[in-house]
């Protein structure tokens, strides 16, 4: 699947049932030697806030990708402040 058809789908958190953000305002941690994607890096709450986090969900932690939404297990410590 190329990064192009996962642009602006919609990310849920399946545990919580809620909505982390579009795929698009997200970094992805690449591993240099094989090219693939390790870690989706989802920026939550305003970036000049002192609230704002990010949180990482391992590639691996992906559940489902539909046609407008990807499902993600969010493991509890990824939360980072």
């Amino acid at each position: 699947m190329r990064l192009s058809e996962l642009s602006g789908k919609e990310m849920v958190d399946f545990k919580k049932a809620e909505r982390l953000g579009v795929l698009g305002q997200t970094d992805l941690e690449i591993d240099e030697k094989s090219g693939k994607v390790e870690t989706l890096i989802i920026p939550v709450g305003r970036r000049f806030r002192k609230q704002a986090y990010e949180i990482r969900v391992p590639w691996n932690r992906i559940r489902t990708i539909g046609a407008d939404m990807i499902i993600l297990e969010v493991p509890e410590n990824q939360y980072s402040y």
